[in-house]
């Protein structure tokens, strides 16, 4: 089936907003599509495809250059895995560390919850905040 879909479509079925196809053409991780007399986007099926990858790997939480480079690597689907394993670990401990930051920020914030003041000129949370602005 050799279909087209404009941009409005496109987006639709990937689930991806138009603004955010432009910027992804924009930035080659999406291939320029083929243009009408008059201008307009026509995009493929496997277009749609590149797009709902792209989605996912955001979901993810890739960057844009992980998922550049994702997307080589399903360009040339005779290599080994090894690379996107590589990748893949490395997000991973990123990943890691960033629920380790969060937790920190979480027990911070359970010390300052629970505020027993009637006003808040004595509040620990704005307090707390108030020291950090004047270090």
């Amino acid at each position: 089936m050799n279909t087209t879909l404009m941009i409005g479509k496109l987006g639709q079925a990937s689930g991806v907003n138009i603004e955010t196809i432009r910027y992804y053409e924009r930035n080659g991780l999406l291939p320029a599509p083929a243009r009408s007399s008059s201008g307009y986007r026509h995009y493929r099926e496997d277009d749609v495809k590149r797009l709902r990858f792209i989605r996912r790997g955001r979901e993810l939480g890739f960057g844009l250059e992980e998922i550049r480079s994702l997307l080589q690597l399903t360009d040339q689907p005779q290599q080994p895995c090894d690379a996107a394993d590589q990748l893949v670990q490395k997000h991973m401990a990123e990943v890691d560390a960033r629920i380790r930051d969060l937790q920190a920020i979480r027990a911070a914030l359970g010390q300052l919850a629970g505020c027993q003041s009637q006003t808040v000129a004595h509040c620990r949370l704005l307090e707390a905040l108030e020291e950090r602005w004047t270090m």
